[in-house]
């Protein structure tokens, strides 16, 4: 039997007339990527309020691994906020704070001593990151990476590329962030190797330390080892291992960004675990609370002892209620049968996705890593001019025949598939099938 059941179109009128507050009494700042509105939501199925079934292929762009209200995410929840909602961690102790950052240091790549610092959002955890590594190097300098995205706080935003979404209009921009280039196998020069190619990006690398920052004033290198908002780039390794190699010889902070990447995600706990490189610190958040609002920096000790008592901190940070959602989020994550489930999800999805892009020309490149999958659409395949307008009409047809989508990609072409990993088959099928249709539908219409 079919999950998706559309009773009225999306939106429906109760949708409408939500959407007529939001319009009227949020900012236009705050975009939305479809016109569901939500009444209850569990396992990868949404509930709007009209009454309309679909089937969510975004996970709150990558949040809901453990998919929407897992049963023991919620009784977690419930039995910590009869006890008590708030102490802040800097006032008292409380043990669920504790226990987390233990089962983060036991889990994340490194065998040496880690601790761990919690804080509320991505982009708070890759700020802490960087104030970490500026205490403990004594350099200011950090660089980055196109199409990287760390965040919207001032200084994330600055280290965010994609510059007219993200950044217009708000600058200035934090100081000392040096941006360079990393592989990009589809879009490479057409007369390159895919060797050939990411030799050279090392090479560019290695002379962007002389050309724009020398190796002793970095303080960190900043990296997603698989590219969240460009588009669910995986970064060779030979490029990874270089950054690592060039951190041990000149004392930098290599961090790794896992914010969208990790807690099974990939197929393993944490995407840079593919490469069997170990960074110095790591940052995540989005499934880490199944939903809550909580994030973490974890890494070498002597790193997170550098800053000064009274140095780190949040009101929020590492809330109670917050913490019992994630410990008990990793009780499933965290097990041989979740990854494994996580594999034959991506398995299922990269096959299905592969096989259209001799029929659909739009398909320019499908790629991903375990079941986080994405499509890139262009106008011609030669060309590989991004097809902005017609990714966004596929997103449409695909939301209102029933499947949650959003976009991705440094020129916004691409689809990302991030579906909660408690999909089942049958309902994956079901939204390949949905999402086939409408890039047939887009592919058709002139």
């Amino acid at each position: 039997m079919n999950t998706i059941h559309l009773k009225t179109p999306i939106p429906g009128p109760k949708s409408q007339a939500i959407l007529a507050r939001r319009q009227a009494a949020v900012p236009n700042g705050l975009a939305r990527a479809t016109d569901v509105v939500v009444k209850s939501a569990e396992g990868a199925i949404v509930h709007d309020i009209d009454g309309n079934t679909l089937i969510d292929m975004a996970g709150g762009i990558g949040m809901l691994n453990a998919g929407h209200c897992p049963p023991h995410v919620v009784e977690a929840i419930q039995k910590q906020a009869a006890s008590y909602i708030h102490t802040c961690a800097l006032v008292a102790t409380y043990e669920p704070y504790i226990e987390l950052c233990e089962r983060l240091n036991a889990i994340t790549p490194g065998t040496f001593t880690k601790k761990t610092l919690l804080s509320n959002s991505g982009a708070e955890a890759v700020e802490n990151a960087v104030k970490l590594s500026r205490a403990y190097t004594g350099k200011s300098a950090i660089i980055v990476f196109e199409g990287a995205y760390h965040g919207r706080t001032y200084l994330t935003m600055s280290l965010t590329s994609k510059y007219g979404l993200f950044k217009k209009g708000f600058g200035p921009f934090a100081p000392e962030i040096y941006r360079l280039p990393h592989p990009y196998l589809y879009r490479r020069p057409t007369d390159m190797s895919e060797n050939a190619y990411v030799t050279h990006c090392c090479d560019q690398l290695e002379k962007a330390l002389i050309s724009q920052v020398d190796p002793s004033a970095i303080a960190a290198i900043l990296i997603e080892p698989i590219q969240g908002e460009a588009g669910f780039i995986p970064m060779p390794a030979p490029f990874l291992q270089k950054i690592r190699d060039i951190c041990t010889q000149h004392n930098i902070v290599m961090i790794a960004d896992e914010v969208q990447s990790g807690f099974g995600r990939t197929g393993k706990l944490f995407a840079i675990e593919h490469y069997n490189i170990v960074p110095d610190l790591i940052t995540t958040a989005k499934s880490l609370g199944s939903g809550l609002p909580i994030s973490a920096v974890t890494g070498r000790a002597e790193i997170l002892d550098a800053a000064h008592p009274g140095g780190l901190g949040g009101t929020y940070s590492g809330s109670p209620i917050a913490c019992v959602a994630a410990l008990a989020t990793l009780d499933q994550i965290n097990q041989p049968t979740f990854l494994k489930r996580a594999n034959e999800i991506g398995d299922l999805i990269a096959n299905e996705i592969n096989s259209w892009r001799k029929k659909y020309p739009l398909i320019g490149d499908t790629r991903g890593v375990g079941a986080m999958q994405l499509i890139e659409f262009v106008l011609d395949p030669n060309t590989k001019i991004p097809a902005v307008e017609k990714t966004l009409q596929i997103v449409k047809h695909a939301t209102a025949h029933g499947l949650l989508l959003i976009r991705a990609g440094l020129y916004s072409n691409c689809i990302r598939l991030l579906p909660p990993l408690v999909i089942t088959d049958e309902q994956c099928h079901e939204a390949l099938n949905i999402l086939r249709q409408a890039i047939e539908h887009v592919q058709n219409t002139p």
